[in-house]
């Protein structure tokens, strides 16, 4: 049996920006998950991504980034106490544990931020690779939105609100 590289997390800092927009654009630009535009910009993205009502963290192997997420309150002041987050993983690393990794490790972070659950307003129904790993990460499905995302090969096609307390 093959050990898996040591996955190492920091947080990110803009001397990443170049390396995360590598990562970003691929996934943006395949469309399916995320809501941005395929054709969106590097400056739009990685302004999101990036945004000072974040904490966005870098995996790496061997010095290489391979993947990122962020942590920020889903909702302003008497809803800060819940999170929200975003990830992603190099499309060339998929397969490998990395997003499990990622979610484990935001899920604790969070907690020590002093989050008392984290959400995903809008997680893309089709996207059941996703929906299956933070259902095994212990996230329950809590809502759907219908015909919530237009899917640049399936149409119109729900979102689904997702949850875990911490």
């Amino acid at each position: 049996m093959t050990l898996s590289p040591q996955i190492n997390f920091r947080k990110a800092n803009l001397a990443d920006r170049q390396a995360l927009w590598q990562i970003i654009q691929p996934v943006i630009r395949q469309g399916g998950t995320y809501v941005f535009s395929p054709d969106s910009d590097e400056d739009k993205i990685m302004g999101y991504w990036l945004g000072r009502d974040k904490q966005t963290y870098v995996a790496e192997i061997e010095g290489k980034i391979v993947g990122t997420f962020f942590i920020k309150d889903n909702q302003p002041d008497l809803g800060n106490h819940i999170c929200n987050a975003g990830f992603i993983v190099n499309p060339n690393v998929a397969g490998q544990g990395i997003g499990r990794h990622m979610g484990l490790f935001a899920l604790n972070e969070a907690k020590r931020l002093g989050y008392q659950a984290m959400q995903f307003n809008f997680v893309v129904s089709t996207n059941t690779h996703t929906v299956r790993l933070w259902q095994s990460l212990g996230f329950q499905v809590i809502g759907e939105v219908p015909d919530a995302y237009r899917h640049p090969e399936l149409g119109l096609v729900s979102a689904l609100v997702m949850y875990q307390k911490l």
